[in-house]
């Protein structure tokens, strides 16, 4: 699956307002994840999953940042998660549903943050995106 020169040009377009608030937008995403999936929560036994805890910050955008690299390399975005997909499949052993329900929380989050560019094209072209970096992440699995 590949994205065609409009929807990168949507995703990209957004990307570059979402980066600058990745310590917002992903912190608020996982915590929408934790409140309507709570089955997500056993893969953070560890974490303080309370609303605005400094572990929920801290992953929440290191999660925006690992899909903003994604974005960079539209091109190769195997290559730019292969690590992660590793981990996730082989460490962590996290159900692969669960990146699909965090790409919805995502959209969420997105469409709350940025309602004047959250057009529906751009709503496509993310969506289409995120199942991308769903399918790579799961590949191990395989």
């Amino acid at each position: 699956m590949s994205l065609t020169k409009a929807e990168r040009t949507h995703v990209l377009s957004l990307w570059d307002k979402v980066s600058a608030q990745a310590n917002v937008v992903g912190p608020e995403a996982l915590e929408r994840l934790f409140c309507c999936f709570p089955q997500t929560k056993t893969y953070f036994p560890h974490f303080d999953l309370s609303a605005g805890s400094a572990q929920l910050q801290a992953h929440g955008t290191k999660v925006l940042n690992a899909l903003g690299e994604a974005v960079k390399s539209l091109d190769n975005v195997s290559g730019a998660l292969a690590k992660l997909s590793e981990l996730h499949a082989y460490v962590l052993r996290v159900d692969p549903v669960n990146f699909k329900l965090l790409a919805h929380c995502l959209l969420v989050t997105l469409a709350a943050h940025f309602p004047d560019d959250f057009t529906a094209e751009t709503h496509a072209a993310l969506d289409k995106f995120l199942t991308l970096v769903s399918s790579v992440l799961t590949e191990k699995y395989r």
